[in-house]
């Protein structure tokens, strides 16, 4: 693709320094593997969720700006869906799980079943088959929408069909109701099944909007980038800004709220087999993981946010998106560690460099698929509406 080459060379050189770093961290970890296996697994799933959330957030994302169209979508768009052509990457990412299951998941050694009740009235649903054969089916949904939405979205770009824009409206609302219910069903699988004595209805929700949250910041960041280089310098204004920091402020509050909502249902019921879960993360050091995500994840995003200046400079909102995804990656290890430490607070170098690994491939595999196209859909019919601004 044709970029301009001021573009081209961040773009390279953000390409060539994610590879780098990717290898490195992951060769570490590779060798952390052999020195302690089950703190591999539990690290590289706190960093293999965080990385694949911003892939499926990114196709609720674009299904959401299809749907409802607006400048802020297609400033993102292009972002988004490079982003979605990054699931067969995570898929085989995912592989490694499998000489992990026994390390990480209490319900897949037989020994623990068998001595178990509840684990084996449990066990046809929880059991190492069916949860391969699930984890395929979440991956062959989620790469058919991918596929589409990419596939008619380039086609529109080919050939200026207006009729592929009705086409990506009609698959948009069948892509999020699917979105939904897949990470619902996946949360409960890869991390709410660490401790398979624990249950919550809204959990695979709030994974949904901790997704949604994260990826928007992450586009914001990006975009950040990029609208110092045309086309995008010459088409981003500050009310498209002003648009994705309301966005980002309604995820925010939504995040809060349902987080909070569950806390308040657990705890007021006060049942012995649920409110365990709160306290192995409310003692031993890990309250304070939890004070952090009140302040950082939710009290500061959302006062800054209020603010018209804050959403309307591109720099300030760049560094509170930024904020927020790093606060992701604390969300996720205050939600999968403490099933591992629930006695006192344990942070390990392969809990940092996991994620680093993953997102060093992952950013790598982006860059590429983003080089290749053009970031905007210069032949949908509802571009020129969105960037008409005085």
């Amino acid at each position: 693709m044709n970029h301009p080459e001021s573009l081209k060379l961040l773009l390279n050189r953000i390409q060539q320094r994610a590879a780098l770093i990717g290898v490195v961290a992951l060769a570490l970890c590779g060798a952390g593997a052999y020195l302690a296996p089950d703190q591999f697994f539990q690290s590289y799933l706190l960093g293999y969720l965080f990385w694949v959330g911003i892939a499926l957030g990114s196709l609720a994302i674009v299904a959401l700006h299809h749907l409802v169209g607006g400048g802020w979508g297609f400033a993102i768009q292009r972002l988004l869906e490079s982003s979605i052509r990054t699931l067969p990457l995570m898929a085989v990412l995912f592989l490694p799980f499998f000489f992990g299951m026994e390390k990480l998941y209490l319900w897949a050694r037989p020994e623990m079943v068998a001595g178990d009740e509840l684990l084996q009235h449990k066990a046809p649903y929880l059991n190492v088959s069916f949860f391969w054969m699930r984890a395929a089916g979440y991956f062959l949904l989620w790469t058919t929408f991918a596929f589409l939405i990419n596939k008619w979205s380039r086609e529109q770009d080919r050939t200026a069909e207006p009729s592929l824009t009705r086409r990506l409206q009609s698959i948009s609302g069948p892509t999020l109701v699917v979105y939904v219910l897949t990470v619902t069903f996946a949360a409960m699988d890869w991390v709410m099944s660490l401790d398979p004595h624990w249950f919550s209805t809204i959990y695979g929700l709030i994974f949904v909007v901790g997704q949604a949250l994260a990826t928007l910041a992450f586009a914001v960041v990006v975009v950040g980038a990029l609208a110092k280089h045309p086309p995008l310098s010459e088409v981003m204004a500050a009310k498209h800004f002003h648009d994705l920091g309301n966005l980002l402020l309604a995820f925010v509050m939504l995040w809060a709220y349902i987080s909070f909502s569950q806390f308040l249902i657990i705890w007021s019921v006060n049942l012995p087999e649920e409110i365990p879960w709160y306290v192995h993360r409310l003692h031993g050091g890990w309250e304070w993981i939890a004070l952090i995500l009140l302040v950082f994840q939710f009290a500061l995003p959302f006062v800054l946010l209020l603010s018209r200046q804050t959403k309307r400079r591109a720099e300030i909102l760049v560094k509170v998106a930024m904020a927020i995804v790093f606060m992701r990656l604390v969300d996720l290890f205050w939600l999968v560690a403490p099933n591992f430490h629930p006695e006192a607070f344990a942070i390990h170098w392969m809990d940092v460099l996991a994620p680093v690994g993953i997102g060093g491939i992952w950013i790598t595999v982006f860059v590429w698929h983003l080089k290749g196209v053009t970031l905007l859909p210069l032949h949908d019919p509802r571009l020129q509406e969105a960037f008409h601004h005085e």
